[in-house]
């Protein structure tokens, strides 16, 4: 692993919000909304013994407020302040975290490194500051759900998942981007607090039938297509944002947020000597939710695994990223699954959209490596052009009766030249 990338000593963020473990719920949602904060450190006489997180409390289901968040605790990653740069991205990818807690050597809680630390420290890292570096093109998620600004909140609810990924773009009549719409703006309609009085029973108004526009964030905060992710980490980080939305032509196209870049640093930090092997190749799936089958996450990754065997026999697969979009709504059982292959020739996308999962994955895993299959013969074909460019041209004649011949016939003719 190269030298320059940093370590978490010099990324972290000291003395972060704790909570001791008898603390309530409610005092731990309080700390997040005005921290602007998902993840809290529990200690217990210095010593960190689990996290409480945003993703936990909405899940405690029927616990009530008072409920004492030891009660909720998450077992963080193992971070220290030596952990390096792709190693805590590709850890806080697992967890599914924003931001993890770093110890020292006797377990005590020495700080915090988030996913905008590293965001933030993408653009001074030699890795990505050389040629070469991706375009948010290459990069970015397609922007498949486009919000129109006079639907109503209600259509948002159904999209709650999409939300909590990243915004959603919000667009026009004519398609053109006017704002975003996030998980934040639908909740300060949602959740906020009535007041007591009479009310007016022909009044049958309420927050979800308020229109998009008037709770969305306007203007978007964007980046052009082509740009590259580095100037797209730099936009990020000024404007203190989780996610850009990549326009072109003044029409969103894509959606960079922060755990594309995370898988672009993990790509970038997986091994690149020696034979190519599938054990190298980090593998993420996100948004399996809610399966009553114990037995399809075996079935996806036997389907990887011999995908992945494949593709490296061609090139060398650093990352693979598929991820599950259900659709939002109750008509049908259609999925759309979704995957992103980082490799040492470049990074390819497929998609791919039904109501059978598995056939899904198979589908868009055979895309990725029929592209990677032509690509390879693309470019052994140009291999091939070169070299029959460079050799040098045979003007000699194969038949030495056929060139005698025609230096007896030059002959005669330049001595009629000269009688004349």
């Amino acid at each position: 692993m190269p030298a320059s990338w940093p370590t978490v000593g010099e990324l972290m963020s000291a003395h972060p919000v704790t909570l001791p473990p008898e603390a309530p719920i409610s005092r731990a949602l309080g700390l997040m909304r005005s921290g602007d904060i998902h993840e809290i450190p529990v200690l217990r006489r210095g010593r960190l013994i689990g996290l409480v997180t945003f993703e936990s409390i909405a899940r405690r289901a029927s616990r009530a407020l008072a409920t004492k968040v030891e009660h909720l605790l998450i077992v963080p990653p193992l971070i220290t302040p030596s952990t390096t740069y792709p190693e805590i991205a590709q850890e806080l990818l697992a967890a599914g975290l924003r931001a993890a807690p770093v110890v020292g050597r006797r377990g005590e809680l020495v700080g915090m490194v988030s996913r905008t630390d590293l965001v933030r420290a993408l653009p001074d890292i030699p890795p990505f500051t050389r040629a070469g570096v991706p375009t948010v093109d290459a990069v970015a998620s397609p922007a498949t759900t486009l919000v129109r600004e006079d639907d109503l909140c209600r259509n948002l609810v159904l999209q709650l998942r999409l939300l909590e990924e990243h915004p959603l773009p919000v667009v026009d009549r004519r398609g053109r981007l006017v704002g975003a719409v996030g998980l934040k703006d639908l909740a300060s309609v949602l959740w906020r607090p009535i007041a007591g009085g009479k009310r007016d029973p022909r009044a049958v108004t309420t927050a979800l039938d308020v229109r998009v526009q008037s709770i969305m964030h306007a203007p978007a905060v964007t980046v052009p297509s082509g740009t590259d992710v580095a100037t797209a980490a730099r936009r990020m980080s000024r404007e203190k944002v989780s996610s850009v939305i990549v326009e072109e032509d003044g029409r969103p196209v894509r959606v960079l947020g922060q755990a594309d870049l995370l898988g672009l640093i993990v790509a970038r930090g997986r091994p690149t000597e020696g034979r190519a092997r599938v054990e190298d190749v980090y593998v993420e799936i996100t948004g399996l939710r809610g399966s009553g089958d114990p037995a399809l996450l075996g079935d996806i990754d036997h389907l990887v695994a011999r995908a992945l065997k494949r593709i490296t026999r061609s090139v060398r697969p650093r990352l693979l990223t598929v991820h599950f979009a259900p659709h939002a709504t109750h008509r049908t059982s259609d999925l759309t699954v979704e995957a992103r292959l980082h490799t040492d020739a470049g990074i390819f996308y497929a998609s791919h959209t039904g109501w059978n999962l598995l056939a899904g994955v198979s589908g868009l895993l055979d895309e990725l490596a029929g592209q990677v299959q032509r690509t390879r013969e693309a470019e052994r074909a140009r291999g091939r052009r070169g070299r029959r460019s460079m050799r040098p041209v045979d003007t000699s004649v194969a038949d030495p009766d056929l060139e005698a011949k025609l230096r007896a016939v030059s002959g005669a003719s330049d001595d009629d030249e000269g009688g004349r």
